[in-house]
């Protein structure tokens, strides 16, 4: 029996391509952080470094987006099993409502049982306290990280900037001798 001939096959349709979108702020998409305590590097010793969650409220999480976060004076607390951030400023939401939150709120750190058990027993030590050093996104989530500092002296301040310095004198003489 002969085959049948007269049945063709359609080209393949094209296929669509997705519109150019403007890009995702870097911000949104966790390619930069939304808040970050330089101070933090410059006045503590910063020794181990911590990931928490952050409880917050709408407004907040919107107007860390628009870049309203400042960790300046924040530090935080360990009390009764939770950690805590405390004086980290977070602007207003501007589309806010009467709902707006309030700036400078006590906010909760998000932990793991045993990491607060460590940062609990590093923080009773004479002299260390919790200092959060940035805030960004991960997966659509607020992130802090916490670091264990110690207080530097107005000396130690002045060693880590010669120090600095000697470094970058020492880059420079090398870049001129390879150019050479």
């Amino acid at each position: 029996m002969a085959r049948q001939t007269s049945h063709q096959v359609a080209p393949a349709a094209p296929q669509k391509t997705k519109p150019a979108s403007k890009p995702r702020d870097p911000v949104a998409s966790g390619t930069r952080d939304a808040a970050v305590n330089r101070a933090a590097g410059h006045n503590y010793f910063l020794t181990d470094k911590f990931e928490a969650g952050v409880a917050l409220r709408g407004t907040e999480v919107k107007s860390i987006r628009e870049g309203k976060a400042n960790l300046k004076d924040a530090y935080g607390i360990v009390k009764d099993g939770e950690a805590f951030l405390l004086n980290a400023h977070i602007g207003p939401y501007s589309h806010g409502s009467y709902t707006n939150h309030e700036s400078l709120r006590t906010r909760k750190l998000l932990l793991h049982q045993e990491e607060i058990r460590k940062l609990l027993a590093k923080t009773q030590q004479k002299g260390f306290t919790l200092i959060p050093t940035r805030l960004y996104f991960r997966n659509g989530r607020v992130k802090c990280e916490l670091a264990v500092a110690k207080g530097k002296q107005d000396w130690d301040k002045r060693e880590t900037e010669r120090r600095r310095e000697a470094d970058k004198e020492a880059r420079a003489a090398i870049a001129r001798n390879r150019g050479k």
